[in-house]
Order: C-alpha cells, then sequence, then structure tokens
C-alpha cells in the first residue's frame, strides 16, 4: 500500500533537465502514535503556517568543504516537507508519505546523508527518505527508523547516512567527520540527567534497585563495580541520588516508571501492543499487587484442593464486590478485561496452560518432572554426572562437607542392571544440581516466611531416550554453623502411601529451585542483563553504516526498554519478582554471586553443552557435535538455529573482511569489542577466557554468540513461561514449609490429606495470581513483532550478496520449521511431546502473536 503512494509521489519519472530531486519522506506522526498528546497535530499545522517547516539539506558524499569545517561534506540548499497540512494520516494507517524537491547542486553531486531539522511542536517517527534520479547514481534510499524532536531539544543537529554500507577505511571522506561526530554525540559527557530526546548510550551500575530513603527493608547492595558484586552494566540515566544513600540512584514514582530514560529509538513507543503489555506490567505493580494483597489479608491465602486451581483457567475465582471497580478507576476497561479475564463478571479467569490442557495429571509423573529438564522453559542446567557421589566446589573452609550424602544403595535397583560405575562410563546419568548456588543463600532465605533446600537430582537415561529420576537430596545448612557443612536427606522415588506424597514433594522443593534459577539466572542475567553491555556498546562505537552495527542491530529492539522498566517494577526492592520468587530480597544479589562464574565463550551453545557434558565433540556427527542425550529438544532444536545463525554471520562477514588484516585495522570495530569487554563488562575485564579480535573466525563466532543469546536463548527460556508455570503447582516459584518430620501434625495430614499439605507448601495464592498475571503477559508476542530471519526493513542494506545470504538464512530456518514439526508429529522421540502432551515449539523460528509457545524474536523485547 506505502509503496504505490511513494510510486505515485516519485511517479519514477525521468528528471532529465537535471534541475530537481525528487524525494518521498515516510514518517509517522505523533498525534497517530501517542494519544495522550491531542495537541501534536493542531500545533504543528500552526508551525507550518507561520513558516515553521521540516527541513532537509542534502550532504555530499563526493564533494567536501575547506579544511575550516574539517573536510566535512558539502551541505545543499534546504528543501522542505510539502503539504504537511492536507496530508491527513488516518489514525489506523500510521504512516504518512510526504514530497520533499531539492534542487540539484553540483558542488554537492551525489548525497551520502542529509541534515533534518523538525521546527514543529512535537516530533515524529522518520522511517525512510528516497530520492529518484539522482544525477550520477539514480536512486538514493536512507532508512531512517529515528524519533526526530524539535529542533530546539538538540544540541547537534541531526544527521542521516544512505544505506550503504562502509567499512571505516572505505567510508566516503566527506562523511567521516559527520559520522565521527555522531559517535561523539552518542556517547555523551556522562554528565547530567538523561532526557527523553537525548540520543545517550552510557554506562551506569545497578545502583537503582534498592530504595534507601523508604528505610532499612528496602536497601539492596549496588551491583556492578566491586569483586563482591559484579554485575555487566546497564544504561545510565543520570538521576540524582537517594537522600540516604548518595551511591544510590532514586528511582521513579511509580506513576511515572513509563518515563525512565532510554535512548528515544530504544522505547516501545510506535509498538502498540508492547505498550499495552508495559502499561499492563505496570497495572499489576500499581492496582492489582495492593488490591489483591489487601483481599488476601482478609481471607484464607490457600488453595484447598486441585479443584481450586483449576477454578483460575475454567470458571474463574469470585472477587469482592467493587474489587474490580476500584481497580477499574486507574486502568482502561479494555486493560483490566485483558489482564483479569473479566467479560464484566467479578471473576478472575487465566487461559489454560498447555501443561493441563490435555490431561490435569500429567505433570505430577516422573517422566514429565525429568522430560522438562530437556524440553520444558528451563532446559539449559542438566548435566551429566561425571562422579559419584557428586562433589560440591564451595569452599570448605567456609562451608564445610558439602559434599553429597547419596549413595549407591540409594539408587543401585533402579539402574537397569548396571553398576554405578557402568552407568557413569556408558553416560547413563545425570544431575540437576541446585546445591552450590543456593546453599550460601539458604540462612537468609530460611530467615523470611520461605522455607528452601539446596537440592541435587540424579537421572538416569533410559534405553527409549527418557530419563528416569533416581533420587533427590535435599540439604540445609548445618544449625551449628556454615563451617560444619550441610544436613541432607535424600529421597527415593514413590508411588503409593505417605512415601508417595513425600516423594511428590521432594519433586516440588526440586522445582521451586528450578523456577528460581530460570528466572534469576537462566533468563534474566544470562539473556537480558547480558545483552544490555552489546546494545550500549555497538551504538557508541560502530557507526550506522558499519557492517557489524547492520549485522547486529535488529537483535537490540526493545532490550534497553524492557530492562528499564523491569529496573522499576520487577526486580527492584519490593517489586513483582522479590514477591513471587523464592529469594525475595536476595534474589538480585545472588544473581550476582552466580555472574562472578560466567564466562562469554560458554554462551556459544556448543560450548555450554560440552561444558555441562551433554554432548562431546565428533567429526563424523553433522556439526562436528555428538549429543549423548539424543532426544533432548532444545539442544537438538538449538543446534539448527545456532548453526544456521552461525552459517549467516559466516557468509556476510566475510563479504566485507575478505582478510584477517582488515579485521585488526578496522578501527571501529576494535573499539567496540574493548569497550564491550572493558566497560560493558568490567567487572570481568581481566579474565583470560576474553577472545581476541583479530580473525575472522573469532569474529564469527562472536557476533554469532551475541545474536543467539538476544533471539533463539531468550526466546527458549521466555516464551514457554505461561504454558509450563502457568499452572503453578508444575512450577511452583516458593516453598514456605519444610518437608514434614514422622510424629508431627504436618506429617498426619499428609496421610489423610496429601493434596493440601502439598498446596500449602507451595506458592501461595497471592503470589500464584500475582506470578500467573506477570508471566502471561511476558510469555505473549506482540503482534508486529519480528522474528529470526526476518528484518522489519527490507532495504537495510544496499550490497545484494549480504541480502542473498539473508534470504538463504530465512530459506534454512523455514527447513528447520518443518523438521521440527515432523519430529513433533513422530511417536519415536518420546521427549518432544511427553505425558503432558505439549508438542515442544520453542525453537520453532515463527509465530503468530498472542500466547502462542513458539517463535524467536530477533531481540530480547519483552
Amino acid at each position: 500500500m506505502l509503496q504505490n503512494i511513494v510510486e505515485k509521489l516519485t511517479g519514477h519519472q525521468q528528471n532529465e533537465n537535471h534541475g530537481k530531486i525528487n524525494g518521498t519522506v515516510v514518517l509517522m506522526k505523533k498525534n497517530v502514535l501517542d494519544f495522550n498528546d491531542f495537541n501534536a497535530s493542531v500545533l504543528d499545522r500552526v508551525h507550518e503556517l507561520v513558516g515553521q517547516r521540516v527541513s532537509l539539506q542534502l550532504i555530499s558524499a563526493v564533494h567536501a568543504d575547506d579544511s575550516e569545517n574539517g573536510l566535512k561534506g558539502k551541505l545543499g540548499q534546504p528543501a522542505y516537507l510539502e503539504d504537511w497540512i492536507t496530508t491527513i494520516t488516518p489514525l489506523t494507517a500510521g504512516e504518512s508519505a510526504f514530497k520533499v524537491t531539492f534542487d540539484y547542486e553540483e558542488e554537492v553531486g551525489v548525497p551520502g546523508a542529509f541534515l533534518i531539522k523538525n521546527n514543529h511542536h512535537s516530533e515524529f517517527f522518520l522511517k525512510t527518505v528516497t530520492l529518484e534520479n539522482v544525477p550520477g547514481e539514480g536512486r538514493v534510499h536512507f532508512v531512517c527508523n529515528s524519533w526526530v524532536y524539535p529542533t530546539e531539544k538538540y544540541t547537534k543537529d541531526r544527521v542521516f547516512f544512505v544505506n550503504k554500507t562502509y567499512l571505516p577505511s572505505e567510508t566516503p571522506l566527506p562523511l567521516r567527520k559527520y559520522i565521527e561526530e555522531e559517535l561523539v554525540h552518542l556517547r555523551g559527557d556522562g554528565k547530567g540527567e538523561l532526557q527523553e530526546w537525548e540520543r545517550v548510550y552510557d554506562y551506569a551500575y545497578y545502583n537503582d534497585l534498592g530504595k534507601p530513603d523508604k528505610g532499612a527493608k528496602y536497601v539492596r547492595p549496588i551491583l556492578g563495580g566491586s569483586s563482591e558484586y559484579p554485575y555487566p552494566r546497564r544504561g545510565r540515566t543520570g538521576r540524582p541520588p537517594t537522600k540516604t544513600d548518595p551511591n544510590s540512584e532514586s528511582s521513579l514514582p511509580l506513576i511515572q516508571s513509563l518515563n525512565i530514560y532510554v535512548p528515544r529509538d530504544e522505547r516501545f513507543g510506535h509498538l502498540k501492543l508492547s505498550d499495552f503489555l508495559i502499561y499492563a506490567l505496570k497495572s499489576i505493580a500499581q492496582f492489582i499487587k495492593p488490591e489483591l494483597e489487601s483481599l488476601f489479608d482478609q481471607t484464607p491465602s490457600e488453595f484447598d484442593s486441585f479443584e481450586d486451581v483449576f477454578k483460575l483457567y475454567e470458571g474463574g475465582i469470585p472477587l469482592p464486590e467493587g474489587l474490580l471497580k476500584d481497580i477499574g478507576d486507574n486502568i482502561p476497561a479494555e486493560m483490566l478485561k485483558e489482564i483479569f479475564r473479566t467479560d464484566g463478571a467479578q471473576l478472575l479467569k487465566f487461559p489454560t496452560p498447555q501443561v493441563i490442557k490435555e490431561d490435569k495429571s500429567a505433570w505430577r509423573t516422573d517422566e514429565e518432572f525429568a522430560r522438562e529438564m530437556l524440553a520444558g522453559v528451563n532446559p539449559v542446567n542438566i548435566a551429566r554426572l561425571q562422579e559419584f557421589p557428586p562433589a560440591s566446589k564451595l569452599d570448605p573452609k567456609v562451608y564445610g562437607d558439602q559434599n553429597s550424602t547419596i549413595t549407591e544403595e540409594h539408587i543401585k535397583n533402579n539402574l537397569d542392571g548396571l553398576t554405578v560405575d557402568e552407568a557413569l562410563k556408558e553416560n547413563k546419568l545425570f544431575i540437576l544440581d541446585h546445591h552450590d548456588s543456593l546453599m550460601p543463600y539458604l540462612r537468609r532465605i530460611n530467615s523470611t516466611s520461605n522455607k528452601i533446600y539446596g537440592s541435587r537430582t540424579l537421572l538416569f537415561l533410559q534405553n527409549d531416550g527418557t530419563l528416569k529420576p533416581l533420587v533427590i537430596e535435599l540439604s540445609l545448612p548445618h544449625p551449628d554453623g556454615d563451617q560444619f557443612g550441610c544436613i541432607s536427606n535424600v529421597y527415593t522415588p514413590a508411588e503409593q502411601g505417605v512415601e508417595g506424597s513425600i516423594w511428590q514433594l521432594a519433586k516440588a522443593y526440586v522445582a521451586v529451585n528450578d523456577s528460581g534459577v530460570h528466572q534469576l539466572i537462566s533468563h534474566w542475567l544470562n539473556t537480558h542483563a547480558v545483552s544490555e553491555p552489546v546494545v550500549i556498546a555497538t551504538n557508541r562505537q560502530l557507526s550506522v553504516v558499519h557492517p557489524i552495527y547492520k549485522l547486529l542491530h535488529p537483535h537490540f529492539r526493545d532490550t534497553m526498554n524492557i530492562n528499564a522498566f523491569a529496573r522499576q517494577i520487577l526486580i527492584n526492592a519490593g517489586g513483582i519478582l522479590e514477591t513471587t520468587v523464592f529469594p525475595a530480597r536476595y534474589a538480585m544479589e545472588l544473581s550476582s554471586v552466580v555472574y562472578k562464574d560466567w564466562n562469554f565463550t560458554e554462551q556459544a551453545l556448543p560450548a555450554d553443552l560440552i561444558k555441562r557434558g551433554v554432548a562431546v565433540k565428533d567429526k563424523n556427527s553433522p556439526h562436528g557435535l555428538r549429543l549423548l542425550i539424543e532426544d533432548y529438544p532444545y539442544a537438538v532444536d538449538g543446534i539448527e538455529i545456532w548453526f544456521a545463525i552461525r552459517t549467516w554471520v559466516a557468509d556476510y562477514c566475510s563479504f566485507y573482511y575478505k582478510t584477517d588484516d582488515i579485521i585488526q585495522k578496522d578501527a571501529e570495530l576494535q573499539s567496540w569489542w574493548k569497550e564491550l569487554v572493558e566497560e560493558g563488562h568490567g567487572d570481568k575485564k581481566d579474565e583470560p577466557w576474553w577472545p581476541k579480535l583479530q580473525t575472522l573466525e573469532v569474529l564469527v563466532e562472536i557476533c554469532t554468540t551475541i545474536i543467539w543469546t538476544a533471539s533463539a536463548l531468550h526466546a527458549a527460556v521466555n516464551f514457554g513461561q505461561y504454558p509450563y508455570a502457568g499452572y503453578l503447582p508444575n512450577r511452583p516459584t516458593i516453598s514456605r514449609k519444610f518437608m514434614p518430620v514422622k510424629g508431627t501434625a504436618e506429617y498426619e495430614e499428609l496421610k489423610s490429606n496429601p493434596d493440601k499439605v502439598f498446596l500449602k507448601t507451595i506458592t501461595a495464592q497471592l503470589q500464584t495470581l500475582l506470578g500467573i498475571s506477570l508471566i502471561e503477559i511476558l510469555s505473549r508476542h506482540s503482534t508486529d513483532e519480528v522474528y529470526l530471519g526476518q528484518r522489519d526493513t527490507p532495504e537495510w542494506t544496499a550490497d545484494t550478496a549480504p541480502l542473498e545470504a539473508f534470504d538463504k538464512f530465512g530459506k534454512k530456518l523455514e527447513e528447520i520449521e518443518e523438521r521440527i514439526t515432523s519430529m513433533n508429529n513422530g511417536e519415536k522421540l518420546k521427549n518432544r511431546v511427553g505425558p503432558v502432551k505439549v508438542p515442544y515449539t520453542l525453537l520453532f523460528p515463527t509465530s503468530g502473536g498472542g500466547l502462542t509457545g513458539k517463535g524467536i524474536p530477533n531481540s530480547v523485547s519483552i
């Protein structure tokens, strides 16, 4: 549709006398995008009438001014957008196309950039500018995708560069000065509070999670800048410090939380559904959470039976009269209906999670418990057992003996006739180990209302490819002090009686640990937090015409925005995550301690699989990698996706970097990698494992790892949240009681009403409702999501070979989709569907909008 408009405006006519250059400007007016600014349209028209218009000036790529101007490309005369007043954009369309006509100036010649001045009242989103019949060049296209604020807001003119890709050494001399100035501007000066129209990318510590002015309960350590609490950097906002702690940054009032600074082009502004999601998150934190807390202060906060839980999805839970009205005074009706599924009724109702759609009890089976370690929402922690019994890596001088108390007697009858040694040698034993990472925090966590164990779960690989749980070890710090080690209890599978109920509880304690590790480590730390420094460093050090900028840029969409918002209401002191996940106030601190062992090279999927011992190098296997659990859906699909990305990256990079020498001499590239290591991950800058960016092979590996992390890895650990954890008994996030002990009333109740004891042990009603509300939002795709193998701008480069390579990448992903569908439909691979009959689609590349349980967005966008 828009292309037809463009063609009509430009006419594709030849301009025989070269006197004029016809251009088309495609933009989105603010009044279409922001319904909070109804004055934008009127005031912009007033500005037009009094001569305050939008002007563009072409910048030469071939002719430079004299040395006084630093050999900058010659600047042409201003031309103005035509017919702003008469171009009325329908609210549903969004985009407007405007004509602009330039006088051809020989001293400008072929333009390589343009300067734009917005003399209107309000900003607009500039998408593209296309020039036709430029003498000596023909068509010249600019991809902008940027907000342009009124000129008075800027200290430096806005400049956009032609849609060509240049290495620094090949960039036309007249454009270099403009590019250098642009990068300097984007880095900022490190001073002052940043405003929404500013475009500064800078680094800061996570010093805005606590709220010390509210009292000691809300004090949190600063993450980053110390050996005790290392962390990746986040984007700087420059907000003033808190009153009580000059090192802590003040947070915005919740009502203003949508206005937290990120560079304007990183914000969600033009994405309607993403905006809806963010408003919905804010609504949960600001209005729904306190209302529900008030409600459950007055009523028993327990589910009495699994039927009570099922009512969340099948009929709804009645809410007190007037509750929705109280909340509705602050939340638009459409959003309230969407969050609460109320349809006008006083009922709280959610979509049925996939894990209980086909079978309400299959989640309780041992096979499904084990399968989800390979194909659930957190399939990145299971490892091959390399020694028996499992040993701890915690410092024995501090923590005493933390080695496992599991013996051969516990498991020998379940090894299909093998001895433990034989099972180890045949790569049949696996472990889900949540002992060492949690044990140092258990005393503090268990001083709260939460009651947690360190856990080790051993599993046996059966001949049909499925895993069988063998034993669960639950451990607590020794009551006499850390130096005395831990006390442990070992539980083995049972199906009947009180032993069966105890086994179900033991699995629940493991699921609680896995839920916390998933949210804090697998999800937040290893995708969201580590991706943000890449966004910042890339915008500070790589120009928009640089090939690696063009390669990586789609994988940054919305990341800084969702992370900034998370710091405001999700991961902050008293935020939703602390309320719903067991480490509570120690959540982010714990993730910082785990970051001490983070290693960039191990984020590459093949390296991760090899490190965990679930794969080995094998030159006779596809991609040189052999899985020791052949039916490991995350790894099987992940390997295909990883190598598809790697092939695409290699094809792309090799087009621009014909020799390693070019990489070594690319000043922008070298500055980018140096800053990402030394600033973005400044607390780990001296680690010896950082790759040295000297060869094409290393460049390809670095870029593949970055793209994998932002796209496929995030998809694998994010979009299965509601399908698997939307039913909280399957993935509880909190345990509130310890295991019942013989001779106690709890033990007797376990005999008579095991389901009630189970539900009283795991996440309570309030946290369940908050948790489900949150993960339903975070598991949804926006309708305008851009998936791996897709770009939102077809002409993202003018170079043919990279476009052809990208097309090949897209076709490869289509083949992978077909293969995934075929494997899921087969009967041989039992782990792909499992007892719950949920096919593994979390690494299926594409998806529609909504709650689909599949699709790999290009970026960490939600």
